[in-house]
């Protein structure tokens, strides 16, 4: 993986657009940092920043994730340092004072934070189902599993020539007594979809899920600049 730069839009389930992305990753040697920021209409951010290595296998190195805003009824700050297993989470109570919780945990070496479109665009084709895992960025936070498995191909179009994306699904598992509980109580979270275009260069196009615990399905998209009419401008 190298560096790049790419443009996304977040579009709530009515179709308009709320905030506006900025994906940057840059390679040195074996470690790749990526960061994937959100700026919303409303003055809310989306930041997460991602350190990983990509020698045999993506490892998670360290992440970073802030919510805050209008935009998010329980702003969170979540830091994971996946090799030492220390976990800093800061939080709003009830009592609207912030709560910080550091912890050591055992965290698993697939732990994909950061990593999610990154891991399936790297599946390999024909996988039934690959298996990682994630600490939910909630004020307690818990190991869950992504169960990823492919849906089939998708057409697309791209300036007017047709395209074939690969479609995958993500089912969250919370495990343990609460993932029997969860669908009692409709705490479910839904499948987040994700559609990634193959080949030797695999690229994240579209994602639909929610981007926090309880929270609206959203979409986000892949986007190019758009230029003010030339025919208008000023001589």
């Amino acid at each position: 993986m190298g560096t790049l730069h790419g443009f996304l839009e977040l579009r709530s389930e009515d179709g308009h657009v709320v905030a506006s992305g900025d994906l940057v990753q840059v390679a040195r040697g074996s470690q790749v940092t990526t960061r994937l920021v959100f700026t919303f209409k409303d003055g809310s951010i989306d930041d997460e920043t991602t350190v990983f290595s990509q020698r045999r296998n993506f490892q998670l190195i360290t992440d970073y994730h802030t919510q805050k805003g209008p935009s998010f009824p329980q702003p969170i700050d979540l830091f994971i340092d996946a090799r030492s297993g220390k976990v800093i989470v800061r939080s709003i109570g009830k009592d609207g004072k912030e709560e910080v919780k550091s912890s050591n945990l055992k965290l698993p070496p697939d732990l994909a934070n950061g990593l999610v479109s990154t891991i399936v665009g790297n599946i390999r084709p024909g996988a039934e189902e690959t298996k990682v895992s994630m600490l939910a960025a909630t004020p307690s936070p818990r190991l869950v599993t992504l169960a990823i498995s492919s849906r089939g191909q998708e057409p697309f179009t791209l300036a007017g020539a047709s395209r074939k994306a690969i479609h995958y699904e993500i089912k969250i598992e919370l495990g343990g007594v609460a993932g029997i509980v969860a669908p009692m109580i409709g705490k479910q979270p839904p499948n987040i979809q994700m559609w990634i275009i193959g080949g030797q260069a695999p690229c994240f196009l579209r994602e639909q899920g929610p981007i926090y615990p309880d929270g609206p399905v959203y979409t986000i998209e892949l986007v190019s600049p758009t230029w003010p009419d030339s025919s208008h401008s000023d001589n």
